[in-house]
């Protein structure tokens, strides 16, 4: 069954950290680009991080230099070092796949942080 499933988020304090986890299922995140997600309530779902096939990373502007993305190939997960937060990064985030017109999302996780 292919499959994304979250975890790991929470209550935090600003200034806090968080690690999120995204274990993939039925497929590989060593051959596909895989990405995360967040969406504030009242606000439309918004590109966070990616990391590609070969390692490479990209970033929000908003998130640049704070988190972090990486992934573990054998144990299929891809993770999102999250430093530094702020309550303007509450959201549920979601981990995000794609190939071709082949789409699929996780069920998200919820982060919150207080001021």
């Amino acid at each position: 069954q292919v499959q994304l499933v979250e975890s790991g988020g929470g209550l935090v304090q600003a200034g806090a950290s968080l690690r999120l986890a995204c274990q993939a299922s039925g497929f590989s995140v060593n051959v596909n680009d895989m990405h995360w997600y967040r969406q504030a309530p009242g606000k439309q779902r918004e590109h966070v991080a990616t990391i590609t096939k070969t390692g490479n990373t990209n970033y929000a502007d908003s998130v640049k230099g704070r988190f972090t993305i990486s992934k573990d190939g054998a144990k299929r997960r891809v993770f999102l070092q999250m430093n530094g937060l702020k309550p303007e990064d509450t959201a549920v985030y979601y981990c995000y796949f794609e190939r071709g017109s082949f789409t699929l999302w996780g069920q998200g996780t919820q982060v919150t942080v207080s001021s």
